[in-house]
C-alpha cells in the first residue's frame, strides 16, 4: 500500500492507519490537525494502544463501524431517486449549499474552495441530491475509494458526511445517496463499503442495517478538540431538555459558564458566571420583564403597541358580538382566526371564508383561549425575524407543511411519513397533526385524506407555517431589505424586549412592504442555522464572554 496515506475530505483529514509504519508516526500525523477541522484515524492497528501514546490529545470515538459487502448490493431494495429529484456528482458551485446542509445538521462544513479541488481527486467521490425543477441541493454524501487512495489490497471504500436538508419534503434522499454511491463503487470493482455512525444514533443504525450493513470491529481515533468535546468529556446534565434549551446550555458551557438544569420537563435552566446568575426557559430569560412578556403574550396588546408606534399591522377584531363580526367580514372576506393568547400555532385557522366557516373556526380557537381574534388575511411570505439586544440576528421564511405525491400513496400516508421525517429532523419538535385543521386544508385543495396525490404534485396540508405543525424554515438573512430590518429593530424597542421573534407577512423579502402579525417572546433559536442566534443570546446574557473579533 501507499505509505502514510492521508486523504483531505474538506471537513478534516482521513488517516488510513494501516498505511503507517509505526503507531508513533500515526500519532504525530493525527495531532497535526488544523483548527476548525475534524481529523479521523481509521484502520489503526491496536487503536487502544494508539490512544495510550497520547492520552491527553487523543480519544477513542464512541461510534460503531458498519460494513456492506458490495457483492451483496444487487440484492438491495430499490433506492432510486423519487419524482422531482436526482442524484449527481457534486460541482464546485454546490459548496455553499452543501455547507448549509452540513451546518444545519451540526456537522463540520468543508473549507472554502475545497469542492474545486475535490472534483479532481480520484479517491474522492462527492454526490448530491438535487431538486430537478429548482436546482436546490437536498442532500450530500462523500465516498472515499481506498484503492485509489492507497492501493488497498482489500478493495475497500468508505462513506462519510451523509446529510439531508432538515427542511426537505422529498422522502428517501439518504438511502438514494447511499445506493448511488454503492453503485459507482461496484462499477469500480471495489469489495466493501465502511461507514462510522454514533453509537446512540438509533435511527441511522436501523437504516443501515435494513440496507444490509453489518457491524465490524473497527474503531476511529480522533483529537480532543472543541468540535469533539462532547464525545470525550461525557454527557452533560441536560438530559430531558428540548433542542432549543440544549443548544443554549451547550454554548454556555463551551464558554465556561456554569449551567444548572432546574426543570428539564419545562426547559428551565440557570446560567452562572462570577457573581451573575440568570434563569432561562429556552430563549426567555430574567432579562425579559413581565411587562414585555405580557405585551407579546396577548396578540391584541402586541398589535396595539406596534400600531401606536407606527408599525404596519393587519386589521383585527376581538370577537364579541355577531353584528361586529359580520361587518368585519364584509370589509375583509378572507380572515385568520386565532386565540388571543397561545403559541406554536395551536388553534389557528388561516384563510377562512364565510360566516359559518369563521364561526366554526372561532369555536375551535376557544378550546385554547376564551378570547378569540379575527384578523384580516394579508397575502405574502411568512417571515420570521429574530432580534436580540435590539439588533436583527436572523431572518427566515417559513413555509407551511406540504407533501409530495408519488402516485401510489394516499394523503394520510404521505402526511404520516413526512411527519415522521420532520420529527426526526427537529428532535421531535415538528410534526404534522392529523386534526380538523389539516382535514380542512386538504378539503380546500379539493382532496380528502384518502385521495391519491399524483406523482410530483406538491400539496400544502396546513395554512400556518409554524414549525411545530410541520412547517419548514429557510434562511434569508442576507436578502432581507434594510427597511424590514429597521422595522424589526423598532418593534423590539416598542415592546421593550431584549429577545423576540417577530412574524411578518411580506410580498417579497427583498422589498419594503410588510405587515407585522405577532411577536414571540421565546423564539426558537435552533431553527436559524447558519446564523449565530445562540451565540448572540449568550453574548446578551454574559457580554464579558463575547468573542473578540480577530
Amino acid at each position: 500500500m501507499t505509505p502514510h496515506t492521508i486523504i483531505d475530505c474538506g471537513w478534516g483529514r482521513l488517516l488510513m492507519g494501516q498505511t503507517f509504519a509505526s503507531q508513533r508516526e500515526l500519532v504525530e500525523a493525527l495531532i497535526a490537525e488544523t483548527p476548525q477541522q475534524r481529523d479521523v484515524a481509521l484502520y489503526a492497528h491496536d487503536p487502544h494502544v494508539l490512544v495510550a501514546l497520547a492520552p491527553q490529545q487523543l480519544f477513542l470515538d464512541p461510534s460503531h463501524t458498519f460494513r456492506l459487502t458490495l457483492s451483496d448490493a444487487a440484492a438491495w431494495p430499490d433506492h432510486r431517486p423519487g419524482p422531482g429529484w436526482q442524484v449527481r456528482a457534486a460541482r464546485p458551485d454546490d459548496e455553499g449549499a452543501i455547507n448549509r446542509i452540513l451546518t444545519a445538521r451540526q456537522m463540520v462544513p468543508v473549507r472554502e474552495g475545497f469542492l474545486a479541488q475535490a472534483v479532481t481527486q480520484p479517491a474522492l467521490l462527492i454526490l448530491v441530491a438535487e431538486e430537478t425543477d429548482s436546482g436546490n441541493v437536498l442532500g450530500v454524501v462523500t465516498g472515499v475509494d481506498h484503492v485509489a487512495a492507497c492501493d488497498d489490497p482489500d478493495g475497500g471504500s468508505s462513506l462519510w458526511s451523509l446529510a439531508v436538508d432538515p427542511q426537505c419534503v422529498h422522502p428517501g434522499i439518504g438511502p438514494a445517496l447511499v445506493s448511488d454511491l454503492v453503485s459507482r463503487f461496484v462499477q469500480r470493482g471495489l469489495h466493501h463499503l465502511d461507514l462510522s455512525v454514533m453509537h446512540d444514533n438509533a435511527q441511522a443504525i436501523e437504516l443501515y442495517e435494513k440496507m444490509g450493513f453489518q457491524r465490524v470491529p473497527i474503531f476511529c481515533v480522533k483529537n480532543r478538540n472543541p468540535i469533539n468535546e462532547l464525545l470525550y468529556v461525557g454527557a452533560d446534565s441536560d438530559e430531558g431538555l428540548n433542542i432549543y434549551a440544549k443548544l443554549i446550555v451547550k454554548e454556555a458551557r463551551r464558554r465556561g459558564i456554569h449551567a444548572e438544569v432546574l426543570d428539564a420537563e419545562y426547559d428551565y435552566f440557570r446560567l452562572s458566571l462570577g457573581g451573575r446568575s440568570i434563569t432561562c426557559r429556552e430563549s426567555l430569560s430574567d432579562l425579559t420583564s413581565a411587562v414585555a412578556m405580557s405585551r407579546c403574550d396577548d396578540k391584541r396588546v402586541t398589535r396595539r403597541v406596534l400600531a401606536q408606534g407606527g408599525v404596519n399591522t393587519p386589521a383585527q377584531l376581538t370577537v364579541s358580538c355577531p353584528a361586529e363580526l359580520k361587518a368585519f367580514l364584509q370589509r375583509h372576506p378572507r380572515v385568520v382566526v386565532k386565540p388571543a393568547r397561545g403559541e406554536q400555532g395551536r388553534g389557528i385557522s388561516v384563510d377562512v371564508q364565510g360566516l359559518d366557516a369563521v364561526t366554526a373556526a372561532i369555536e375551535a380557537a376557544r378550546k385554547h383561549c376564551d378570547d378569540v381574534i379575527v384578523e384580516e388575511l394579508v397575502a405574502g411570505q411568512d417571515l420570521r425575524i429574530v432580534v436580540i439586544d435590539h439588533q436583527v440576528v436572523a431572518a427566515a421564511t417559513r413555509q407551511p407543511a406540504c407533501v409530495v405525491g408519488d402516485g401510489e400513496s394516499d394523503l394520510r400516508t404521505l402526511i404520516e411519513r413526512h411527519s415522521r421525517r420532520r420529527q426526526a429532523a427537529t428532535h421531535g419538535e415538528s410534526r404534522i397533526p392529523l386534526d380538523e385543521e389539516t382535514e380542512r386544508c386538504v378539503r380546500l385543495a379539493g382532496h380528502t385524506l384518502d385521495s391519491i396525490l399524483p406523482a410530483r404534485t406538491v400539496l400544502s396540508v396546513r395554512k400556518t407555517a409554524n414549525l411545530h405543525t410541520g412547517g419548514t424554515i429557510h434562511d434569508v438573512t442576507a436578502q432581507l431589505h434594510p427597511h424590514l430590518r429597521e422595522v424589526a429593530e423598532k418593534a423590539s424597542r416598542l415592546l421593550d424586549i431584549p429577545v423576540v421573534g417577530l412574524d411578518f407577512m411580506v410580498p417579497r423579502v427583498e422589498g419594503d412592504t410588510h405587515w407585522v402579525i405577532e411577536a414571540n417572546e421565546r423564539p426558537g433559536l435552533a431553527n436559524h442555522e447558519p446564523q449565530p442566534t445562540v451565540q448572540a443570546f449568550v453574548d446578551l446574557l454574559f457580554p464579558q464572554t463575547k468573542a473578540v473579533p480577530a
